[in-house]
């Protein structure tokens, strides 16, 4: 578990932070503060492995905060301006993040953070399925998913993000492999390293990419172009 804290003196900017922060299984979100001041005398009586930063805040900016420690936790800065990457790693900063943050950028921040500075062995969520939906641990909740919903999933390194038919898109901390696992092979297929599709959700294909709604393109990668041929082949009509 990483211990962290977040700081930042927008009240929306913060709630976001913290929004992610409980996102990610292996963070503990210790406290946050809209200032670095009221953070100082938190960090000198708990032990803290990770600071979000704000670098733009008044009477003590989130640079001039990290540089007055001595013995800075990692620190990841968060910041409305880009041009203030290059003096973060000055600091040693682990990472950047530009405002507006989304999540996934978020996770691959933090993600990098973890491999570079942390040694965390973590399980995979569990799956539960029993043929026709399946249960899925996503942000300490569990999920029942109907596969017939699954449109496709997108893999993101150590998370999948699948993708509904009318809803949300769900994030679980699993790898595409161990969701493969369990899903039918006669209705889904992975077709590129980084996604798995819905076979029955699949109306149009153009130019080795499969089109669904909202003109979301998936790729067809050379190593899974066969397979997937070989299933239009037994559909196709001649």
């Amino acid at each position: 578990m990483i211990n962290c804290v977040s700081i930042d003196d927008e009240p929306l900017a913060l709630k976001q932070i913290n929004g992610y922060i409980e996102k990610i299984p292996y963070l503990k979100l210790l406290s946050s503060f809209s200032s670095a001041i009221k953070a100082l005398d938190f960090l000198q009586n708990n032990e803290v492995d990770l600071m979000f930063v704000d670098i733009n805040m008044p009477d003590l900016s989130g640079m001039d905060f990290v540089k007055s420690l001595s013995h800075p936790p990692k620190v990841i800065f968060t910041t409305a301006y880009r041009e203030y990457a290059a003096e973060g790693f000055q600091v040693d900063a682990a990472d950047y993040l530009v405002k507006p943050i989304s999540f996934p950028a978020f996770a691959k921040a933090v993600d990098k953070t973890k491999q570079r500075y942390f040694q965390i062995d973590e399980p995979q969520e569990s799956i539960r399925n029993n043929g026709q939906f399946l249960f899925i641990k996503s942000e300490y909740k569990i999920v029942r998913i109907n596969l017939e919903d699954i449109k496709y999933i997108e893999g993101m390194r150590d998370y999948v993000r699948i993708h509904l038919d009318n809803e949300k898109p769900i994030m679980a901390l699993l790898g595409m492999k161990n969701i493969q696992q369990h899903l039918p092979s006669k209705s889904f297929m992975r077709v590129h390293r980084s996604y798995i599709v819905n076979l029955n959700k699949i109306h149009t294909i153009e130019r080795n990419r499969i089109v669904f709604d909202q003109k979301v393109y998936i790729p067809i990668s050379e190593q899974y172009k066969e397979e997937f041929q070989k299933y239009l082949d037994s559909n196709f009509l001649k």
